[in-house]
């Protein structure tokens, strides 16, 4: 069978309504103005729209030229969308004159349409060339980072991003098998894997973890979450919500201690002569933790391991 065109792909939104209940739009709030931070394929951008009211106002972002391509379907003057991270909030919002937003959306994962798509090298399952680009417009495949990266550097990617126990081996597989035959193709790079991971996890193909670490260095995922929420949370007005939905235990670790970090107030030496009015009050508070129900991961098995945190930003907890 031959790689089919991502238009033929379809994705089922990870925990749509719960993501987009949890910003309270309240009648009161729809007229505000939110932020979708990973537009994907419209599932929560749609559902936003439909919960604004006619002077609202919504801004998307996503680094993929067919999201991009995807979100130009919508033709909705409430709407807007940046061909950029959301790591990129802190400097497109201005630029669209926006100081403050009521809302955020972030969901993290990636899209069932990046995932089936042969062609865009996500995936070890069908034979494409190995890319693994969200943003095919920019920075450098993961064949060109593996035809030079040193040993030590693919080592620790894999080691950190994919917490793979057997990195070392499998870098220097790859290493040696670059030196007789040019890393190109997904089924490749999963066969070098194959053969050099020793002890298979029960229902994982060897090569998941090795994938997940590429893609998300090749992406500078982590980097542009960490740079991500603190924009985000710079932008959101008293009392805007964060939704946030994860999908791997390094994501949900970086947005857990993120909402922490905003949520603990440092407190002062009780024997100091400070008034209850001047005591360092919490930047933000959390609301929930959800889960997928049982019948969504019936429904979309890829929704098993997604997390949703909500906070809220508090208007006494300073920057």
């Amino acid at each position: 069978m031959g790689i089919q065109q991502a238009a033929d792909f379809t994705h089922q939104t990870v925990l749509l309504h719960e993501a987009v209940d949890a910003l309270g739009i309240t009648d009161q709030r729809a007229s505000g103005i939110y932020v979708d931070g990973t537009f994907g394929r419209g599932g929560h951008s749609r559902l936003l729209l439909s919960q604004l009211g006619s002077n609202g106002r919504l801004i998307a972002f996503d680094k993929d030229t067919q999201a991009i391509a995807s979100a130009a379907e919508i033709q909705d003057p409430r709407f807007h969308i940046v061909h950029d991270s959301f790591a990129a909030i802190g400097e497109a919002l201005p630029e669209l004159g926006v100081s403050k937003v009521d809302g955020i959306l972030m969901d993290l994962g990636i899209s069932s349409p990046q995932v089936d798509d042969a062609s865009r090298g996500f995936s070890f399952r069908s034979d494409g060339p190995l890319d693994m680009r969200m943003d095919t417009t920019r920075g450098i495949s993961a064949a060109e980072w593996l035809a030079t990266a040193e040993e030590e550097q693919i080592t620790e990617v894999i080691k950190n991003y994919g917490e793979e126990r057997f990195a070392f081996q499998i870098a220097k597989a790859i290493v040696a098998r670059r030196k007789t035959d040019a890393i190109r193709g997904t089924r490749q790079l999963a066969e070098i894997v194959a053969h050099a991971v020793k002890t298979r996890e029960k229902g994982k193909d060897p090569a998941t973890r090795t994938f997940q670490a590429i893609r998300i260095f090749i992406n500078k995922e982590l980097e542009d979450l960490e740079i991500g929420l603190a924009a985000a949370y710079q932008a959101l007005a008293p009392y805007g919500r964060m939704s946030v939905i994860s999908f791997h235990s390094l994501e949900d670790r970086i947005v857990k201690q993120f909402f922490a970090s905003k949520v603990k107030v440092e407190q002062p030496d009780r024997r100091l002569p400070i008034r209850h009015i001047d005591l360092p009050q919490p930047q933000m508070r959390l609301l929930n933790r959800i889960k997928p129900s049982e019948a969504e991961v019936s429904a979309n098995p890829r929704s098993r391991s997604a997390i949703l945190r909500v906070a809220e930003r508090l208007p006494g907890g300073g920057a």
